[in-house]
């Protein structure tokens, strides 16, 4: 996986604040690395093996497969215009 250099412009006409964008990213980024990891588990387990305090298991190198990383993943969302927010009011 090459490194890309994020388009600021790009960013930068979706938002009017550069904060906003990274923060939106920046949670995105979270929840596809929570899914992940909820997918894995639930994958890896037999039904009547599920609990509420199991631990996922370290995979070996043999078994790893290469994804793409959750912040690269977060940013093409945004900047495709897939990931929705809101703000939050000042209270």
């Amino acid at each position: 996986m090459a490194i890309k250099t994020i388009p600021l412009r790009e960013v930068e006409e979706k938002v009017e604040n550069i904060y906003e964008a990274v923060a939106v990213m920046s949670g995105q980024a979270r929840r596809i690395l929570n899914e992940r990891i909820v997918e894995a588990s639930l994958r890896d387990l037999e039904p009547e093996e599920y609990g509420v305090f199991d631990e996922v298991e370290e995979k070996t190198p043999e078994q790893y497969e290469e994804e793409e990383k959750p912040t690269t993943e977060a940013i093409s969302q945004f900047l495709s215009g897939d990931v929705i927010w809101r703000r939050r009011k000042n209270i």
